[in-house]
């Protein structure tokens, strides 16, 4: 099956659950494509993902727990590394270690990345290994220079497949930074505007 996504998120149970519901047909089509496909990022995974300025990562625990974690930073902090690889610095939080300590005993992860303004969203399956902080040559890929955010360690994750999403049912939300960018020249007219009236010489009161 070349569809390595598919392969993955689609077992013999989940099969047997799409045609009780009908659509399986349509996802057995998406499997037999002719060549292998979505397991090697091209441009538009590649550029999506350098965009973006967060993103939730699934790992699971060795008692089988599902675990989902946020990750964030300034856009771009998860690295493209090559087109079957992609990687980012593990900043400081609240010290759980919860996703670190899963990974040590399982290294599969699921991630979810969303453009929240344009409703779109790209899932990745893969396999994540943690770089510590000795390995200079491997961190040093992904560490950010204009970010003051401790570094605890580092994590490259290997791609095993990924899909788009549909966009049903994701509300728009934005930055405040893309808001401020979007209203900035409002905001400049408004000052031009208030300039302008207090430039004017006060009116006289009627008689």
């Amino acid at each position: 099956m070349p569809h390595h996504f598919a392969k993955i998120a689609f077992t013999p149970t989940v099969k047997k659950v799409q045609e009780a519901l009908g659509s399986r047909s349509a996802y057995a089509r998406m499997e037999n494509v002719p060549e292998p496909r979505n397991q090697k990022l091209t441009e538009a995974e590649a550029g999506f993902i350098a965009a973006r300025d967060s993103f939730y990562m699934a790992t699971v625990s060795e008692t089988g727990w599902p675990y989902i974690q946020h990750r964030g930073g300034p856009a771009g902090f998860v690295r493209v590394l090559d087109e079957g690889t992609i990687g980012f610095a593990d900043f400081r939080g609240n010290r759980q270690y919860v996703s670190v300590g899963n990974l040590m005993t399982d290294d599969r992860v699921s991630l979810f990345f969303v453009d929240y303004p344009n409703k779109t969203r790209l899932k990745v399956f893969g396999r994540a290994r943690i770089i510590d902080l000795e390995d200079r040559t491997a961190l040093s890929r992904l560490e950010l220079s204009d970010y003051r955010a401790r570094i605890e360690r580092g994590i490259v994750i290997r791609i095993e497949g990924f899909d788009w999403n549909c966009p049903q049912h994701i509300t728009e939300r934005y930055t405040l930074a893309e808001v401020s960018a979007v209203t900035a020249p409002l905001a400049a007219r408004i000052a031009e505007l208030e300039a302008e009236i207090a430039g004017r010489p006060a009116s006289r009161p009627m008689a």
